[in-house]
């Protein structure tokens, strides 16, 4: 008897990752494929920090700004590595009550399960070294557990070891993944966690 022939189904391609930045409720997956699409930017270039005519060395830590300077981001040697960013925010939040040393309500952290937007600082921690270089639009730095890509519209960096991203810019901070606004604690502007 003779045999059916096969039906050769032709393989599935990837979805191709969306052309325009992340907007807020963008899936993780679709924000992950966004930044990944990035081209690669070379990270021994990003292992020191700038100020006046002094350079400091990182080590394995990682410092970058993005065009204009809205976003200096550093991993944060005082935090495990975790990801401090100073942004240049229009709105950013307020001081809350009671908070009385120097405030920075730029000041972002980004550890994977939470962001915290402003907070009590009275030296500059992991900034006293300057600025890193400058990411350009379009590039992507891979460190840690974690990789941002530049766009003019904000830089956006995921944490890969828990699903979550962020995408930092003068309008603001916007977290994917499970990370959700919750109720911060007394001395932080803004927190959103998982």
């Amino acid at each position: 008897p003779r045999q059916p022939t096969p039906t050769l189904t032709p393989p599935t391609k990837p979805s191709p990752a969306p052309a325009a930045a992340p907007r807020r409720g963008t899936a993780i997956g679709d924000v992950i494929g966004w930044i990944e699409a990035g081209t690669p930017a070379d990270v021994a270039g990003y292992h020191s920090m700038t100020r006046g005519a002094d350079t400091t060395d990182l080590g394995d830590g990682v410092a970058f700004t993005t065009a204009g300077g809205v976003t200096n981001c550093v991993t944060n040697r005082y935090r495990d590595g975790a990801l401090a960013c100073l942004v240049k925010l229009t709105d950013p939040p307020p001081r809350p009550a009671g908070v009385e040393s120097a405030w920075k309500a730029n000041w972002v952290d980004f550890t994977g399960t939470t962001v915290d937007v402003g907070s009590p600082h009275g030296d500059p921690g992991p900034f006293g070294d300057g600025t890193g270089s400058e990411l350009p639009s379009g590039q992507t730095l891979a460190f840690g557990g974690y990789r941002c890509r530049a766009d003019p519209v904000g830089v956006f960096c995921v944490d890969y070891g828990h699903r979550t991203a962020v995408a930092l810019s003068a309008r603001g901070v916007e977290p994917f993944g499970c990370l959700k606004k919750t109720t911060p604690p007394a001395d932080i502007g803004l927190r959103f966690s998982c």
